[in-house]
């Protein structure tokens, strides 16, 4: 059943206020909710005593209050908890202007325990008890309240603990996360530096490993600049000068080339400092005014200057690293051209010792000669081949072709001794076994480290018989007049100088007239890939494809060709002899 109040006075809004409190307390509407109902209730009955009027005050349950005038109860249909409604509204004949109404509810949890009437006392003491009743409430609301706040701040507190540990463990996490950005940069860099320079060195071991590898002065200036550019220059350019007086001639060239020809140290110019370990600033240059130089001289290992190496780098400026490694580069690119200038100084006084002790071949009636030398166009493998022809007392004629182990001025002066010591043996007419065993007894005692093979075939003008007799070298090839080849292969003896003694026997071979005897070093035949039995077939072959008369005409012409298809294929990095003995009709 609806309850309702007519308040047109403070007195009956009081009494209307204090008839809601009591029946929400009756109901079972918990204190606070209760506090909020009234106290929103008093605002807006205050609110309708200023606009003036009588104004209807209803209260009634969500499916209706039960009982008549004592308001018994309030509940829902289902008997489960409801809600009480409050209305605030115009009465229908009180004039007031205001026609929206107001409502607010709460809930109502214990409708059951509501039972009897509900009085509004007229007299003002119980109008008073009723308002601090209701103070009561505000009360308990405010110890509530006070209970709330206190938790509010204990919870504001511990969260103010929290955000300060969250914000802790952020820094920690912000600084260990940078730790590991650093530590990974660093690897980074580190892993970067590192393969930085095992690239360098691998770069420097290979490029000194090209210029030491070959002895050609050419081929070492050469393969520089296509080592350096463009990997690590943008320009090359090596200055040579003649290093005797250690000064270099008055050439135009970069003011910093010459300081570092006459210094003998690294120079830099450039219009920035360089701050290059071990090298010093210099203005730039007014060849080049917008290209940074490097010059680096070029020193032998005595520190004599050689030239200068200039590099103009691919960028702005040069990496400090990359300076050093150029400047070793540069060094061991010193030590190689030295080496080159000091082996093909030697190897031209080898050659020429070499072709100042070769014989002149004699003239013998009924034999022809024609020998050849070739030296070796690689390495200095020079000074050991020779040949030698010679007439004895009695008009035989001896020839000889031998190669001394070694090479270089050594074995040239080891080959003339052994020439002439060879001429004074056959001085006796000893047979050709003969003279290699007083060869090899001469070589056993006076150079025990040193090793010599060779053939020697000796022709009488009476007689037809060749005799002939070898140690430790290449079998002679024989001609027959017919165009038949002949390998002159019976049991050589074994080198000459071995430590073993030994007796070279002697062998003979009949000759008719038109045959033709070759006599060679092993460096004609022997090729690293085949070794030397193909070689020994296509000198008999070569021999084979001359016909008769042109062996009888031209035997020198006939030296020549045979060379030709032998050494056609041959990087002659051995020197060659060949001694052709031509039997005349």
């Amino acid at each position: 059943m609806t309850r309702a109040w007519r308040i047109t006075t403070v007195t009956d809004a009081a009494r209307a206020r204090i008839a809601v409190a009591r029946l929400a307390a009756a109901c079972g509407v918990p204190t606070v909710a209760r506090t909020r109902l009234a106290t929103a209730l008093s605002g807006q009955l205050r609110q309708c005593l200023t606009k003036g009027g009588t104004w209807l005050l209803t209260l009634e349950g969500s499916e209706g209050i039960e009982g008549v005038e004592g308001c018994e109860g309030v509940e829902g249909a289902d008997g489960g908890p409801g809600e009480l409604h409050v209305v605030v509204v115009p009465a229908p004949d009180g004039a007031a202007a205001e026609s929206t109404p107001w409502t607010t509810a709460v809930p109502c949890p214990e409708p059951g325990r509501l039972s009897g009437p509900c009085p509004v006392p007229e007299d003002a003491t119980a109008l008073s008890e009723g308002l601090l009743g209701a103070d009561e409430d505000t009360s308990v609301v405010l110890e509530e309240l006070a209970e709330q706040e206190g938790l509010v701040a204990f919870h504001r507190e511990e969260l103010h603990q929290t955000n300060q540990g969250v914000l802790a463990l952020h820094a920690e996490l912000d600084a260990a996360g940078r730790a590991q950005r650093e530590a990974f940069a660093a690897e980074r860099r580190a892993r970067t530096e590192a393969e930085n320079a095992r690239r360098r060195l691998t770069f420097l071991a290979d490029a000194s490993a090209a210029l030491t590898a070959s002895l050609n002065h050419d081929e070492i200036l050469r393969r520089l600049p296509e080592l350096l550019v463009p990997r690590y220059a943008d320009g090359v350019d090596v200055w040579l000068f003649d290093h005797e007086d250690g000064r270099p001639p008055p050439v135009t060239h970069p003011g910093a080339a010459v300081q570092a020809a006459r210094t003998g140290r690294p120079q830099y110019a450039a219009d920035h400092p360089g701050n290059l370990p071990g090298v010093e600033d210099r203005p730039p240059s007014a060849l080049a005014p917008d290209r940074p130089l490097l010059c680096v001289p070029l020193l032998t290992p005595r520190r004599a200057p050689l030239g200068v190496l200039t590099l103009s780098p691919q960028g702005e400026r040069w990496d400090p690293d990359d300076a050093v490694m150029l400047i070793e580069l540069a060094r061991r690119a010193g030590i190689a051209l030295d080496n080159a200038r000091r082996f093909e100084h030697n190897r031209d006084i080898a050659e020429t010792l070499q072709r100042a002790l070769l014989t002149e071949l004699p003239s013998a009636p009924g034999v022809g000669l024609a020998a050849r030398y070739l030296p070796a166009t690689h390495g200095l493998n020079i000074g050991g081949d020779w040949y030698d022809a010679f007439l004895q007392r009695d008009g035989s004629l001896v020839t000889v072709i031998g190669d001394v182990t070694g090479h270089g001025l050594h074995a040239a002066v080891m080959m003339s001794q052994l020439r002439t010591a060879l001429r004074a043996y056959a001085v006796d007419g000893d047979s050709p076994g003969r003279l290699l065993t007083r060869l090899h007894g001469y070589l056993r005692h006076l150079q025990p480290d040193l090793f010599a093979t060779a053939v020697i075939a000796r022709f009488h003008p009476d007689d037809r018989t060749l005799t002939w007799a070898a140690a430790g070298h290449p079998p002679p090839v024989l001609r027959l007049p017919d165009g038949g080849i002949r390998t002159l292969d019976a049991k050589p003896g074994a080198m000459l100088g071995i430590p073993l003694s030994q007796d070279i026997a002697d062998h003979t071979e009949r000759l008719a007239p038109g045959s033709t005897l070759a006599l060679y070093t092993d460096g004609l035949v022997e090729r690293r890939s085949r070794g030397i039995d193909p070689g020994i077939e296509r000198l008999g072959a070569a021999l084979a494809s001359f016909e008769r008369t042109e062996l009888d005409a031209d035997l020198e012409d006939a030296a020549d060709r045979v060379l030709q298809p032998l050494l056609s294929d041959s990087e002659r990095d051995d020197d060659v002899c060949l001694l052709l003995c031509h039997l005349r009709g």
